[in-house]
């Protein structure tokens, strides 16, 4: 605990009263950190710290990129903009070398305010100042090594956009109206490579620097997917020293990379979208060590010793393996689809399809959670959102609070009893045919973008035989494998163990998972734990 003649010897306290620096001392927190420990992250809500000892670093992430803004000494503020706006830290702090810290929570900031109005003078002074300093990093034009180039109606330009957000790759973006005759989209300019036509994922990733190749062949664990159960193994695994590699066949963030918005995920009170949460799950893991390999697809794994085989013919070996791989959205079943894929319809939606929509007749198939955050979130830019639910109504299927929001947009109509049985375009999507299941009359009404969200379901052909699944292909685990022909051991296994002792199965791919992000990251850490256990049995 921080003493009052410590307090006297910051400059700001010196000057305050000795009964003042009495109530100081028993109500701040004082925090001691390692080099490079953060004490506070952008975003996180008010509080104002001073430095004691050591020195702090100011950092933002600016074009995708951390950057170092500003230092703090001992006897310096940082806080001074929330604390005097009440405003979230628009940027984050950690410690530069090993440091102490203070830290005033708003009602002790407060409560020494009164005793002593120098202060909060002094705070808001060094808050304007600091306004100033944001308004010229806000300024600055994104600088980007990446450009692409395409219509904004194809299927490659989609493609390609997204896997460029998704991996958190900055890149400008020129929209043709129309393709130009005889070109072949999308092209990405690379400063300083090649210009790529029409090129692979995998081209891509290899241009701009991503991993596509495991460095080691032998690892700790080894993860299947990366969506947010994926990522959260990763990152647990990393942070306990566990040598950890991440297999992702396109791009991270899985089925909830393309959700536009989720509401009930506890930490964040205003949601936060799909690949935001996936973006910063992904920063987190690389920052810990965990290797991100993309674009690339698992062709077999081999239990006991576990090998995974992947395409191309590359083997990665690990004593455990967790399978995260997710589940995969179900086709709509209308005749002609596939020539509109990426040309009009979509499967899922992410915020990095606003783009799609602006200033669109946009329609919706589906009446989960997603469809109806999907629907809130293009109402902001296209010209009309129409959903179009098979069921009798939104209430068997979505929140209420998203039924309430959807009623008070006048942008969104819901129609109900509905399906699509026919798509109208000539190489991209102009209309489409909806019957009206009560009346048995079957319409005709604009609509350039459809997305697709009517469910998934689990992708599992590729596992071998022994490892458990049920009836509708999702893969068993704990109590379920047990009782298998599968499972052949003395033990039970653990409660994310498949039948095959070693493999563990997490997220929307496990049989009788909770279909929700929170779910998939809370067994994205229960997995990790039950590897220790696992790690130490084998020993």
């Amino acid at each position: 605990m921080i003493t009052v003649a410590e307090l006297r010897g910051i400059r700001v306290f010196a000057p305050l009263p000795q009964q003042t620096l009495e109530y100081l001392t028993g109500a701040v927190e004082d925090i001691r950190l390692a080099a490079g420990e953060y004490f506070a992250h952008e975003g996180d809500e008010r509080a104002l710290f001073i430095v004691v000892e050591g020195g702090a670093e100011l950092t933002k992430v600016v074009n995708g990129d951390e950057r170092v803004i500003g230092t703090r000494k001992p006897g310096q503020f940082f806080g001074e903009l929330p604390m005097t706006f009440s405003t979230p830290f628009p940027a984050s702090g950690r410690a530069a070398q090993p440091s102490r810290i203070i830290k005033l929570e708003p009602t002790v900031y407060y409560t020494v305010a009164a005793m002593a109005p120098s202060l909060p003078d002094l705070v808001a002074g060094l808050a304007r100042r600091y306004v100033d300093w944001l308004q010229q990093i806000a300024a600055e034009r994104p600088e980007t090594d990446v450009t692409l180039i395409g219509p904004r109606q194809d299927a490659g330009v989609h493609r390609a956009a997204g896997f460029l957000t998704r991996n958190q790759v900055a890149f400008d973006r020129v929209t043709l109206d129309a393709p130009v005759p005889g070109e072949t989209y999308p092209v990405l300019d690379v400063a300083g490579g090649p210009r790529l036509v029409a090129p692979t994922m995998r081209e891509i990733a290899e241009v701009i620097g991503l991993a596509v190749t495991p460095t080691a062949s032998d690892y700790d664990v080894i993860v299947l997917g990366a969506g947010p159960a994926g990522l959260t193994a990763a990152v647990n695994g990393a942070a306990e020293g566990l040598r950890t590699v991440v297999i992702e066949s396109l791009a991270p963030g899985g089925q909830a990379g393309t959700s536009t918005r989720i509401e009930n995920y506890t930490g964040f009170p205003f949601g936060i979208s799909g690949d935001d949460l996936a973006s910063r799950a992904l920063k987190q893991a690389k920052r810990l060590g965990a290797e991100i390999v993309v674009t690339r697809a698992v062709e077999a794994v081999r239990p006991g010793p576990t090998e995974v085989v992947l395409d191309g013919g590359d083997v990665v070996r690990a004593p455990v393996v967790i399978v995260a791989t997710g589940v995969e959205w179900r086709t709509l079943p209308v005749a002609g689809v596939d020539r509109f894929l990426g040309n009009g319809v979509y499967y899922g939606a992410a915020r990095s399809d606003s783009a799609l929509a602006h200033g669109a007749d946009v329609c919706i198939i589906g009446a989960g959670n997603s469809a109806g955050q999907a629907a809130l979130f293009f109402s902001r830019h296209a010209r009309s959102v129409t959903m179009l639910v098979r069921g009798e109504t939104l209430e068997t299927s979505m929140s209420r609070y998203l039924i309430d929001q959807i009623a008070a947009n006048g942008t969104i109509r819901v129609e109900t009893r509905s399906e699509v049985e026919g798509l109208h375009g000539d190489g991209s999507l102009h209309a489409v045919d909806v019957a009206d299941r009560r009346s048995g009359r079957t319409t005709t009404r604009d609509c350039t973008v459809l997305f697709v969200m009517i469910g998934a379901d689990a992708a599992t052909d590729w596992l071998p035989p022994e490892i458990a699944r049920d009836g509708h292909r999702f893969v068993m685990t704990g109590q379920d494998a047990a009782a298998s022909p599968q499972w052949t051991q003395d033990r039970r296994p653990f409660a994310l163990e498949t039948s095959a002792p070693g493999i563990f199965a997490i997220g929307d791919v496990r049989s009788g998972s909770v279909k929700r992000v929170a779910a998939g990251v809370g067994e994205g850490g229960m997995a990790v734990a039950f590897v220790h256990q696992y790690l130490a049995l084998a020993r």
